[in-house]
């Protein structure tokens, strides 16, 4: 190991020259995992130093559809320094021309505990909401103040109430432990809306309690303590160790899929990094020939290049980890600033091992291979003219690329947190990647039968450019693999984009209803169906009691013990309850209760949740509804269609079961978009209490999410191409001695510096298609298996982005290779081949 370690040394005296793409490619692989990983540790760290700011106290109580009793507020009493109750709900502002959905927060006089509420104009919360002239004041989103053209001082009704805009809220400190919205936020006091029917019983709401508590108390002996006492109550527990746990799992799962996205550019890097060693090695056909001549053996050439490798990697793997940690630390402010919860970004020692890992293993899988074949070189076949490079490996060579191989996809699924995700990424990149080498090995003999079939005779550019391609010592396998990668991601990410905004925009509107009415009074459902259905319109109408209830427990056990984390048993659930199943309903197993039924509780469940949380019938499952639990039974199972936006609940009861449980209606309306104004026009103005939906609307904030999302991945997909791009420079610029010779070739013949040119260009041009189809075609079978598959949904095949990705492959290679066609079409022919033997 000292010799070899030696040499190595001398050898790296010469400089980089040659390892600059295989530093770029490292470098821009590991950049890209440890931003990612620092932006992720970042956001987690702040909402777990903020947690108490972001939750609102250190601790938080929810009911459903009630507020707490007595007992339970004095025992929050007795454990918290400072108690605030928050009732959140959705309802309809209402102005004399208009009307929009908003999420409302009437809160006490403590609210808020932890935090500052920013308002515009600057003003404490307890003037912005206080009664002025006898109307209540109310702080209002920005959004929904210029979406009803409201100005400070303006009025506006919530149910039967009236309130006097004084304050537009432009920071609220407890966001992000609410989650995701329909409408933009309104407060007001709570005591204000005593007399406007929003909070009438049944209505659907929630309470918040948020408990400041003492100093060092022990959070987790506090939740099990609360939960053993109100568990059967509805009550549901969250804490500043885990302030937003749906952020933070959003956070997680997208940024590990970036990771995953990124560790797809480290394998486009990997195939530049091959190319790299491989045309170093080839450079050192003299060197490694005397060195065989003086005797040294295979095992010391191959410590020796080992050495210089993992020295290279060392270098570029320091730069990669130097990126990725100072991009996110410099462009901290804007990210924390622009971001609706705290964030802490800063170095992260985690994120950045993490990377070197990744970024260590990709080096050696991807060099190995190379680097094996240097023990088996002859120095007569080297003094000869020969490589010597492309023997076969050892088998234990082959052995160790499978044991790292495993061990990058096996820590890839183990730190992901989604081995699913893992799995299927490392899949579709090994599937790519193979795709593409079958596509370059046929593009490569295909393009040598073309140079001698007639096609090419009378065309000395064509039969140049096909011969070059088929050439043994071609870059068509590395263009077609670097290029070909970065572009399937994109193309991917296109159509499955496309599909989804289709889905959103075409097919959803055709099948889903224009409006959900909720918090309809029972008294109210009559004369609510005769206004909505003498709409000549209106093209129906559905109706539903609706109840929302918490799953404890299933067969005697607690829910998330049988169940998991499946999104059932996360939260409260809507119910219903009816006598008789729907004429669009469908029992896929046992039967449902008679119309008469009055015996013990019975549920029938949705088939494929049952069949997700292995629920089978005959079962029995505890639900909290209001406080009181329910045993039921299992006794049917039906098919529930969550896809069409229309009305679902994955319980039904039988009507004896929830007997005298208060409750509300919903109704679902359907109706085309030119009568959607004029219909909830007159449902808000007869019965301002009800509250109106717009599924257009609420699937417009959903699309949101999804642009975000898929902005997101389109980055980390354009990072996996700039990698990409860098690979086919280097390939671009590892070929430029060739090409000079093969210009020299082809001046001596008598060709012109333009048949040259577009020899080249037609060259670059072929391998950019066939990168480009190659990519259409992987990214066509990814979105469509994503579709089917993850989304449950349609898959059409999207030709514009594929058209632009062939472009794309076209213009790319065709760049790089007229930039390195200057230097061969400026050679002098006799300098250049008086060089060679």
């Amino acid at each position: 190991m000292s010799l070899s370690f030696t040499i190595a040394r001398r050898e790296l005296r010469g400089g980089l020259r040659g390892f600059r793409v295989f530093l770029a490619c490292l470098a821009l692989g590991v950049a890209a995992i440890a931003a990612v990983g620092t932006l992720r540790t970042g956001i987690r760290q702040g909402l777990s130093d903020q947690g108490a700011v972001v939750l609102g106290g250190d601790a938080e109580m929810r009911f459903t559809y009630r507020a707490a009793d007595a007992a339970e507020r004095a025992w929050m009493d007795s454990v918290a320094t400072r108690v605030s109750e928050v009732y959140d709900f959705r309802s309809m502002v209402l102005t004399a021309g208009d009307q929009a959905l908003t999420q409302v927060k009437s809160v006490d006089a403590a609210w808020p505990l932890t935090g500052t509420a920013t308002l515009d104009p600057p003003i404490p919360v307890a003037e912005a909401l206080a009664d002025r002239n006898g109307l209540p004041g109310a702080i209002v989103d920005p959004v929904l103040i210029d979406r009803l053209g409201l100005r400070i001082g303006d009025t506006f009704r919530l149910g039967t109430q009236a309130f006097r805009l004084t304050a537009a809220l432009t920071r609220e400190p407890d966001s992000a432990s609410t989650g995701f919205t329909l409408g933009p936020r309104t407060v007001v006091r709570t005591d204000a809306l005593a007399t406007s029917g929003l909070l009438a019983t049944g209505s659907m709401y929630e309470t918040r309690y948020r408990l400041v508590l003492p100093p060092g108390v022990d959070l987790q002996a506090l939740e099990t303590r609360a939960e053993s006492t109100f568990l059967d109550k509805g009550m549901r527990w969250t804490d500043s160790r885990n302030a937003a746990p749906g952020i933070g799992t959003f956070v997680d799962r997208i940024g590990s899929f970036l990771v995953l996205v990124g560790l797809a550019g480290l394998a486009v890097g990997g195939v530049g990094i091959s190319a790299a060693i491989r045309s170093y090695l080839d450079g050192k056909v003299a060197t490694i020939a005397t060195l065989k001549t003086l005797g040294a053996e295979g095992g010391l050439i191959f410590r020796s290049y080992l050495w210089q490798t993992a020295i290279l990697s060392a270098l570029g793997i320091a730069i990669g980890l130097t990126l990725g940690a100072a991009v996110p630390l410099l462009a901290a402010p804007l990210i924390e600033a622009s971001l609706p919860f705290p964030a802490a970004i800063r170095l992260s020692p985690g994120a950045l091992l993490e990377a070197a890992f990744y970024g260590t293993l990709a080096a050696l899988i991807f060099t190995l291979i190379p680097l094996s074949r240097t023990e088996t070189i002859r120095p007569a076949a080297l003094y000869r003219g020969g490589s010597g490079t492309r023997a076969w490996p050892r088998k234990r060579y082959l052995t160790a690329l499978a044991f790292l191989a495993a061990a990058l996809i096996g820590s890839a699924t183990w730190l992901s947190g989604i081995p699913e995700l893992a799995l299927g990424t490392a899949g579709g990149v090994l599937g790519a990647l193979g795709i593409l080498a079958l596509a370059a090995l046929g593009l490569r003999k295909t393009a040598r039968r073309l140079a001698r079939s007639k096609l090419a005779q009378g065309r000395p550019a064509t039969r140049a450019a096909l011969a070059a391609i088929g050439a043994p010592r071609s870059d068509a396998t590395s263009v077609v693999l670097s290029l070909g990668l970065g572009l399937s991601v994109l193309a991917a990410v296109g159509q499955i984009d496309w599909n989804l905004r289709q889905a959103i925009a075409t097919d959803l509107p055709t099948r889903a209803p224009a409006f959900f009415f909720i918090d309809i009074q029972p008294d109210q459902l009559g004369p609510f169906l005769t206004l909505v259905k003498a709409n000549p319109a209106v093209t129906e109408v559905e109706t539903a009691p609706m109840l929302r209830g918490v799953i404890t427990q299933i067969n005697g056990r607690p829910a998330r013990e049988v169940a998991g984390d499946h999104w059932v048993v996360r939260g409260d659930r809507g119910i219903t309850y009816a006598a008789t199943p729907g004429p669009k309903t469908r029992i896929t197993a046992g039967t449902f209760w008679p119309e008469d039924y009055t015996g013990p509780p019975q549920i029938s469940f949705a088939a494929e949740e049952a069949q997700e949380i292995g629920l089978r019938l005959g079962d029995t499952m505890t639900v909290n509804i209001l406080g009181r639990d329910i045993a039921a039974t299992v006794t049917s199972f039906r098919e529930v269609d969550f896809s069409n936006a229309g009305m679902g609940f994955v319980m039904t009861l039988n009507p004896s079961a929830l007997a005298g449980a208060p409750h509300t209606m919903i109704a679902t309306v359907y109706a085309p978009p030119e009568a959607e104004a004029a219909l909830l026009k007159d449902v808000t103005k007869t019965w301002p209490n009800i509250t109106a939906i717009r599924v257009r609307e609420a699937v417009d904030r959903v699309a949101e999410a999804l642009s975000a999302i898929a902005t997101a991945t389109a980055w980390a997909a354009a990072g996996t191409l700039l990698t990409g791009f860098v690979v086919l420079i280097g390939a671009a610029a590892a070929g430029e001695r060739a090409r000079i010779y093969e210009s020299a070739i082809l001046k001596t013949l008598g060709a012109t510096r333009g048949r040259i040119l577009a020899s080249f260009a037609l060259r670059s041009a072929l391998m950019g298609a066939a990168a480009g189809i190659v990519a259409v075609i992987a990214g066509a079978l990814s979105g469509w298996a994503v579709m089917v598959f993850v989304m449950d949904s349609t898959y059409r095949f999207e030709p514009v982005s594929a058209i632009g990705i062939v472009a794309g492959g076209v213009l790319a290679t065709l760049l790089a290779g007229l930039f390195f066609a200057l230097t061969p079409l400026s050679a002098r022919p006799a300098r250049t081949l008086r060089t060679q033997e």
